[in-house]
Parts: C-alpha cells; structure tokens; sequence
C-alpha cells in the first residue's frame, strides 16, 4: 500500500465541499491526495491557452465538448476532487451529473501552468497521478515554465506509461482515445 493510500485526509469530503461552495471568486480549491489544494484564478495568458485548445478541439472533433474548469472526482479511491483547466468529453457526457462527476468517459484532462509556488507539486505530480489512477486516457500538460506540452497516455496501475514532451512550435499528437493533432505554433507568441 503507497504513502499516499495511508495518509488521513485534512477533512471529509462533505467538509470541503461545504467549503469549496463558499469560497470567494478569487481561488479554487480542489482536494487531491487527501488536502486542500488552492488554485489561484488564472490569468489573461492562461485563459488564451485554454481558448486556443478550446478552437483546436471543436474544429478537429466537433462531436466532443472541452470543458473549461468541470470539477470531477479522480484518483484510486475516488476521494479527490479536482478541477482541471479543461476536461474533453463527448458532447453533453456531464448533463444531470452534479458538479464532481466520476471521471468515467472522460478523454482527455488538461492542465496548464500558473506561475506560484505549488504548482509543480500539484500539476506535474499530484494531479498527474489522480488523473492516471481514475484512469483517464489522456492528459495534457501545458507548461508554461517550460515551455512545452506533456502528453501523459496510457494508464496503468495508477501511472501513466507514456510521457513525451513538445516545445511549443512543434506539432503534437494527442493519441487515441483523442486523435487530435494541435499546431502548437500560437502558443511561442503567448508566453509571459
């Protein structure tokens, strides 16, 4: 059994959900790995990468919706909740599901760089292994630090297998279950 199956939650789930409704437009908390995690607001470059993604996705799979900011329950034993900065699924997959529905169906989860303190602690490893232990196929890390895009695919047994990363410029292919290929030329101009 890992660490991280061992560790006491900070709370209980109905307690951060409680506290997840009342906190102020300025943050978002999610609950991975059994702690309250804060996330700042994004700013005008992260919100252009999600929007440049968002245009990539309809025009490429028009029958699958990218949801920026859907809240879903992920890891192993489905006691995280997690608001990634997109969320691809088939058109409509969330309707009547609540605000933190089970990762099931989902394609792909995106996440891209904010410029604090946790976030190579909370995006590069711990969301990354809620989203490969709740089994979703794909997800996409957009670094902003970086400079690049990491498309973890293949999970098993809570890990992801394959991990290649892209500098921006450069063509990526988002494996099956997605198959989409970005033209990660726009994203060189939106850098800070």
């Amino acid at each position: 059994m890992s660490a991280r199956s061992t560790r006491r939650p900070q709370m209980t789930l109905d307690d951060f959900e409680a506290l997840e409704r009342g906190a102020p437009e300025t943050v978002t908390l999610e609950f991975i790995a059994g702690k309250l995690e804060v996330k700042p607001v994004p700013d005008g470059d992260h919100g252009a990468i999600v929007m440049w993604l968002l245009r990539q996705c309809m025009q490429s799979r028009p029958e699958l919706d990218l949801h920026p900011e859907q809240g879903l329950t992920v890891e192993q034993y489905r006691t995280g909740r997690a608001r990634p900065d997109g969320v691809l699924a088939p058109v409509a997959h969330f309707a009547g599901q609540g605000e933190w529905p089970d990762a099931a169906g989902v394609l792909m989860v995106v996440e891209v760089t904010s410029h604090d303190a946790d976030t190579d602690r909370r995006d590069r490893h711990e969301k990354r292994d809620g989203y490969a232990a709740a089994g979703i196929p794909v997800f996409l890390l957009i670094d902003r630090e970086r400079h690049t895009l990491t498309v973890y695919s293949q999970p098993e047994n809570g890990t992801y297998l394959f991990d290649p990363a892209f500098a921006y410029g450069k063509a990526v292919v988002l494996p099956d279950p997605v198959g989409i290929t970005l033209d990660t030329e726009l994203l060189k101009s939106i850098t800070d």
